[in-house]
């Protein structure tokens, strides 16, 4: 395959990963309106990222197609079971929630392999990567919003399904380059196994968990407490992601002054308490900035890991350390909504970013980063 064709299946992979994971989301808190359930579902989807598990681009497809498949039953069943008795829907969540825990450990398995195989032996550049997945996800997102009139469920699941289909050959491609050779076909070294993951770094777990708090109830806050639809929180995820997508592009959102890392999250505290003042739409505008400052402080973090010198490893390292971080906030923001009610649930956030500005402001010695 080209590398233009490479680029476009990989930002169509991740485009049906974030429009799996957004829609599983808005399913979810339509089944139950607890706070704590629906901080589960990004609980399952990291969880992966904690076990020493096998790396099989092949495999880790193929459970991501599964579990896409899965969700459009529950998709189909879900008005039906809405008519019956609680016990149908308490299934349907069931199912719901196995699905994300499928589709997290084959993203968990497949990623990191096909970008090794995709820099490594086709050429691509990490950067142009990273800006596949954030265009990719600002797609995901945006389909979100507008499939759900539409379709519904149903048609957002399925529409996944295409998406993730197009890599499927690069998937098959890495498998048989990894495979053993004659000398002239030997595996790169971009292509070796990766070395035992390093310990957690505690700042991209501190990242992670401020995000991973607030967008575990982003889904039941706009449907509870903003009395929003799909389309809403779709248009919500959007206008997040197109910031990610221009602070990959906009090198000066990233200045190399010290106190850069912490202004960034004094700022996302900020727009985040803005949200309450604004009305309806301008309110959601406000998620533009806040992605553009989550995508910087992303590429700061990723950086400072440069001792790792394999760049696909870093921005693994990142990830994963950010799950860690994603899954422990997810279950206090949860737990915390649950104990104090939903609409406590964004000045607590609010609050978190605050205190997290200090730590955060420094990333300590290393040879790049701000």
């Amino acid at each position: 395959m080209r590398r233009g064709l490479l680029s476009l299946a990989w930002g169509s992979a991740q485009a049906g990963a974030s429009l799996t994971l957004a829609s599983s989301a808005w399913l979810v808190s339509g089944l139950s309106p607890s706070p704590l359930v629906n901080s589960l579902l990004p609980v399952l989807g990291t969880a992966a990222s904690l076990a020493p598990l096998p790396q099989h681009p092949v495999l880790g497809s193929l459970l991501q197609i599964g579990a896409a498949l899965l969700l459009i039953a529950v998709g189909l069943w879900g008005p039906t079971a809405a008519a019956l008795a609680g016990s149908a829907n308490l299934w349907l969540l069931g199912l719901a929630l196995l699905a994300v825990l499928l589709f997290g450990l084959g993203l968990q398995i497949a990623q990191l392999p096909l970008q090794r195989f995709l820099v490594g032996t086709k050429g691509l550049s990490m950067r142009r990567l990273r800006s596949g997945s954030d265009l990719g996800a600002l797609l995901g997102h945006l389909l979100t919003g507008l499939l759900f009139p539409i379709g519904q469920a149903v048609l957002q699941f399925s529409q996944a399904v295409v998406l993730l289909l197009p890599l499927l050959p690069a998937a098959l491609q890495s498998r048989r380059a990894r495979q053993p050779g004659p000398p002239s076909e030997a595996v790169s070294p971009e292509l070796a196994e990766p070395a035992p993951p390093e310990r957690l770094n505690w700042r991209c777990c501190l990242q992670g968990l401020l995000f991973g708090s607030l967008f575990s109830l982003l889904p039941l806050w706009v449907r509870q407490q903003g009395a929003g639809n799909c389309f809403d929180f779709g248009m919500l995820l959007t206008a997040y992601g197109l910031g990610r997508l221009l602070a990959a592009s906009w090198p000066a959102l990233s200045p190399p002054i010290p106190w850069a890392g912490g202004a960034r999250y004094l700022l996302l505290a900020g727009l985040l308490a803005a949200t309450q003042w604004l009305p309806g739409w301008s309110s959601l505008a406000l998620f533009l900035p806040m992605g553009a400052l989550a995508g910087s402080s992303d590429a700061r973090l990723a950086a400072s890991l440069d001792h790792l010198g394999d760049e696909p490893l870093r921005w693994q390292a990142l990830e994963r350390s950010s799950a860690v971080g994603a899954l422990v906030g997810s279950l206090l923001m949860g737990g915390s909504a649950q104990w104090l009610g939903l609409p406590l649930a964004l000045p607590l956030q609010v609050v978190a970013f605050l205190a997290a500005a200090l730590p955060l402001s420094v990333l300590g010695p290393s040879r790049s980063g701000d």
